[in-house]
């Protein structure tokens, strides 16, 4: 009996030490996310919600006068300065999001596997145009939408109305770029939304001397970063950064 115990309990030592020395493996960015502009002013933005830590920590990328890029789903955070890079050399987003995926060596993470088909991301241009890539093998549901000037794409979420639901939104709504970005997302939460949950959000708005003081660019740039109401909250931030606000310029 007493061998025994000594068996099970050094089977239960030997799977805990296993358990602490594997290397963690970081959350999937499974999200939905909107690029949006306003030709009336010239800003372009980006807004994004998930179930993950800090979302917008990695995910949201603008330069005033440059544009604009979300990296989401199995994510490489150099996709952003990437994008950014090229759009200030005056390459097409179609022809930046071709060139940043077949240069990618899909290296994997931290010795795990970290598929670059399952990437995903969306690039703008400071003139409105986009372009936005799914990976094949981003988890269900995943896809992208796109608009006159907006493009919606999202992974893990209850279906395609989310992305739907998120262009529609912005579309209709009219005021300032963030409230429109702010009803997409809400448009996006209400028809489904991530399938996980909601924990935290984002927005980054740019200008050139778009925003407040000397020699800033940086409209608005919101973040929520653990919250059981991330939407919620940004929307009280956006509604107060409204409330500040002057005339549109």
């Amino acid at each position: 009996m007493i061998k025994n115990a000594v068996v099970v309990l050094s089977l239960v030592f030997s799977l805990q030490s296993l358990v602490l020395t594997q290397t963690p493996v970081a959350d999937t960015v499974a999200t939905f996310s909107i690029l949006g502009f306003d030709p009336a002013t010239g800003e372009i933005g980006a807004a994004v919600q998930s179930r993950v830590f800090s979302v917008g920590n990695g995910v949201l990328w603008a330069e005033a006068g440059v544009g604009a890029a979300a990296t989401q789903a199995v994510v490489d955070v150099s996709y952003g300065p990437q994008a950014l890079a090229l759009l200030r050399k005056g390459i097409a987003p179609a022809d930046i999001i071709k060139q940043i995926y077949d240069a990618d060596p899909d290296p994997g993470y931290r010795g795990q596997p970290w598929p670059k088909a399952g990437r995903q991301f969306a690039v703008m241009n400071a003139k409105g145009e986009y372009a936005a890539f799914t990976g094949p093998e981003a988890s269900a549901w995943a896809g992208h939408k796109g608009g006159k000037y907006c493009t919606a794409q999202g992974n893990i979420l209850a279906g395609e109305a989310v992305v739907s639901g998120m262009v529609d939104a912005f579309e209709k709504t009219e005021g300032h770029l963030s409230l429109r970005l702010m009803a997409a997302l809400e448009a996006g939460q209400a028809a489904g939304g991530d399938t996980r949950g909601m924990q935290s959000a984002a927005m980054l708005i740019v200008k050139e001397d778009g925003g407040v003081w000397l020699n800033n660019d940086v409209v608005l740039r919101l973040q929520v970063d653990d919250n059981p109401s991330p939407l919620a909250e940004l929307r009280r931030l956006v509604e107060s950064a409204a409330r500040r606000r002057g005339p549109r310029r």
